[in-house]
Order: structure tokens, then C-alpha cells, then sequence
């Protein structure tokens, strides 16, 4: 049927009312803030989990949970899980509250450079198990460096009291959806 044809059998005024749909695009940007939102979360919640191995007990128990735990200092766990709590903060709030939003590329690049550590560090040891995540890892966070410095950049904006509470909010999350189950599970889970 033609569109003469279906205007004369609904009529012009009902074709100008028919709702029009939303159709969901996929931008760049959306993209973007999706991998920001769950990396960041991700590397937030491993980090915290190394943070609290600042606990003798904990650190004395964790190589049996992962192997190579045993092989570096304690003090350095815990500092690689202090930059990632940072760093996954930091892909995240910088760029949502518009204050210095040029720390969000910088924390992934930080991470970034964790991750390639962290694979020399697993070749060395012959652990090839786990060279693909820190290489998945690795390259996403250098996506979104990239992605946030150069193709996609957010522009500094003054706080706003909306931007703020979303930030208490994304803060009130990750205690919520990430650390408070991490700290639970490792001090109250026998490995």
C-alpha cells in the first residue's frame, strides 16, 4: 500500500498524531560512560579487596585464595589496591561532577599501566592463565583513556548540586554494592 493509499483509509490528521517511537541509539559517548561505569566499579571493588589485605590475618590467608599473593609484599598489595580503588574512581567521578574531568584519561591510563605490569608480572611467574584479563583490562582502560582525552573529552563544568548528589550517589553505591560485600566476604568467608 502506497502512502496516498494509507493516508485516504486513516487520514491525514490520525498519521500526524500516531505516537513516534524512541528508537535507543548506540553512540560513542553512551558507550563510553557504559565501559567507565562498569569498569570502574570493577577495578574499585579488586582494589578494596587487596586494600584490606593491610590486615596481617587476611594477607597471612589470601594466597590460598589466590596464588600469587604469596609472592609479593604485603605493602604492595595493598598500594596496587589503593591505585586501583583510585583509578576506578577516578573513570568515573572526575568526568560525572565536570571538575577536573582530565583526571578520568589520566586514571585510565594509570590502570592501564597496571594491567601491563601486572601481565609482565604474571609471564614472569609462567601464570599465562591470567595474562588475557589483564590484557582485556589493560586495553579497555586504554579505550577509554583515549576515547576520554582525545575523541570524546569532557568539558570542565562548575559543581551543581544535582552533579553532586549523583556523585554522593555513585559513592553511596560502590560502599553499598562493592565494598561492603567485598569486606564482608573476606573477613567472614574461610579460604
Amino acid at each position: 500500500m502506497n502512502r496516498h493509499a494509507s493516508e485516504s483509509l486513516l487520514g491525514a490528521k490520525d498519521i500526524e498524531q500516531q505516537p513516534k517511537g524512541r528508537a535507543t541509539r548506540f553512540t560513542f559517548n553512551g558507550a563510553l560512560w557504559s565501559l567507565q561505569v562498569l569498569f570502574g566499579f570493577f577495578f574499585a571493588g579488586s582494589g578494596f579487596g587487596k586494600v584490606l589485605l593491610y590486615d596481617g590475618a587476611l594477607y597471612a590467608a589470601a594466597p590460598r585464595a589466590v596464588a600469587w599473593y604469596a609472592a609479593v609484599p604485603q605493602s604492595l598489595i595493598v598500594f596496587i589496591g589503593v591505585c586501583e580503588v583510585l583509578g576506578g574512581v577516578g573513570l568515573i567521578l572526575p568526568a560525572m561532577t565536570g571538575v577536573k574531568p582530565k583526571l578520568t584519561p589520566l586514571a585510565a591510563v594509570g590502570l592501564t599501566l597496571t594491567m601491563i605490569l601486572a601481565a609482565g608480572f604474571h609471564i614472569m611467574r609462567s601464570e599465562y592463565g591470567l595474562v588475557p584479563a589483564n590484557l582485556l583490562l589493560g586495553g579497555v582502560a586504554a579505550f577509554i583513556a583515549v576515547g576520554r582525552w582525545k575523541l570524546r573529552p569532557i568539558a570542565p563544568a562548575i559543581i551543581t548540586t544535582p552533579r553532586a548528589l549523583k556523585s554522593f550517589a555513585v559513592l553511596g553505591a560502590l560502599a553499598l554494592l562493592v565494598f561492603a560485600p567485598t569486606w564482608y566476604t573476606m573477613t567472614n568467608v574461610q579460604f
